[in-house]
């Protein structure tokens, strides 16, 4: 009998045995290409040697040792090695298990800047409207996702939400991307008045929209212009580059791309590639400097904050991306993957959107290409594809909702940094012949 509490109550999934760069391998013995990275996490793929020596070696040196009392050699080098791929961002690393930790550790540091610096009016954060940010009440409240907040939502706290920036479905006929970018930025600017410009405490969002939208990244200028309005009003910008950082958009992090830098920035997923469990949030010198100087603590914490073979195993990672070229290829994969998908639904009735960057991609599914109108969220066409392309051996990322919390179906791509070309055709055509099918599924 399985005493395991899995995601579904009503299905027992199959056993992961093994795995072999990008695919995984159950106890039946099928192989799995990982066209979706588990949840974008494995950048590496399965069976790292310089990983798995990495872990080894710190297991025999150092299992662990509480922050209450120590730090730890890994903890400090992984530290140094984010600050300086930072670039003077960034002067601390706040080490966690994961991402929805992160962004849960740094609403509560930018509260408690403000409060260090006297501003203790300033209690309200702004989010965006079909975003994902975490399953933590922190996390989801700034969140916009309407399907993971609904049950929970008398127990979030209160926090306001402006438009995504979704050009696919939000600009207006005519509309440019300058124009259309500065009038979704604009609600930042209308919600912090209508709050009270001392009252706000920070705008969270993710860099290139992740799970809920499916790999939306934002129109050019879209985050300057809310790098100035923060400034203008005092309010701290917190990215959430939990899935889309460290590498996955073709640069280590996506906010670059952007040419802005935000006050804080959370990180987890390809930290580690999957080989530990661990995120972090790296924060500016200001937000730092304010509590070393005020109170000098920062009242938060959990038990496994930068546990010593997490930090070793993110920091053999994030020497192997960077020793053996991967953003490089990330790039070149991802050109590829996208010109691939771009053929092959060229002229697909129900394909609306490719969107994304690098290995990060998003497809929208739509009833009908003219209309753009969304299919019957009852027909459930985003598992369908997910169920299919099981069948045949590719793993993605489907999800519902992404309009308004019930209609709008998308998959999502995001596999591992070392895939090949041979990869990138496998996923394509198994994508390919599993939309048919679950399409075909429909029609009877």
């Amino acid at each position: 009998m399985n005493h395991v509490f899995h995601r579904s109550a009503r299905a027992e999934p199959p056993v992961a045995v093994g795995g072999d760069g990008p695919y995984l391998i159950d106890s039946a013995g099928r192989r799995y290409l990982d066209a979706s990275g588990g949840a974008a996490v494995s950048c590496l793929g399965h069976g790292h040697r310089a990983v798995i020596e990495a872990i080894r070696h710190q297991a025999e040196a150092l299992a662990y040792a509480h922050t209450a009392f120590f730090s730890s050699e890994p903890a400090e080098a992984l530290a140094d090695w984010l600050i300086d791929a930072g670039r003077g961002a960034f002067e601390r690393v706040y080490f966690v298990s994961g991402g929805s930790e992160g962004i849960e550790a740094a609403l509560k540091l930018a509260r408690q800047y403000f409060l260090e610096k006297g501003e203790t009016a300033r209690t309200h954060f702004i989010g965006r409207r079909q975003s994902y940010h975490g399953n933590t009440l922190g996390a989801l409240a700034v969140g916009g996702n309407a399907w993971r907040r609904e049950q929970f939502a008398p127990l979030l706290i209160d926090a306001a939400h402006i438009a995504p920036c979704y050009a696919y479905r939000d600009r207006k006929e005519g509309e440019s991307d300058a124009a259309y970018g500065a009038r979704v930025a604009g609600e930042l600017e209308e919600t912090i008045l209508r709050l009270g410009p001392g009252k706000v405490i920070a705008f969270v969002a993710e860099t290139v929209v992740g799970a809920t939208l499916g790999a939306v990244p934002a129109v050019p200028g879209y985050f300057r212009r809310v790098r100035e309005i923060c400034d203008r009003y005092g309010v701290l910008l917190i990215l959430d580059e939990v899935m889309c950082g460290m590498g996955r958009t073709g640069s280590l992090f996506a906010y670059e791309q952007e040419g802005i830098v935000p006050d804080m920035a959370v990180i987890a997923k390809g930290l580690a590639g999957g080989y530990q469990p661990i995120g972090a949030v790296l924060v500016s010198s200001r937000i730092f400097e304010a509590i070393r100087d005020g109170s000098g603590f920062f009242q938060h914490g959990h038990t496994y904050l930068g546990h010593p073979i997490a930090c070793a195993a993110a920091l053999a990672v994030q020497h192997t991306v960077r020793e053996e070229n991967l953003l490089s290829n990330v790039q070149r994969r991802g050109d590829e993957l996208r010109r691939a998908l771009a053929q092959r639904f060229a002229s697909h009735p129900h394909v609306g959107d490719i969107r994304g960057r690098g290995l990060f991609m998003g497809i929208e599914l739509v009833a009908d290409r003219g209309t753009k109108t969304p299919f019957d969220p009852e027909h459930k066409l985003y598992l369908a594809v997910k169920r299919e392309a099981f069948e045949r051996g590719l793993i993605c990322y489907p999800m519902g909702g992404i309009i308004d919390g019930r209609l709008g179906d998308h998959v999502m791509l995001a596999p591992p940094f070392i895939i090949d070309a041979t990869h990138v055709t496998e996923i394509v055509d198994k994508f390919g012949a599993s939309l048919d099918a679950s399409l075909a599924s429909l029609a009877r």
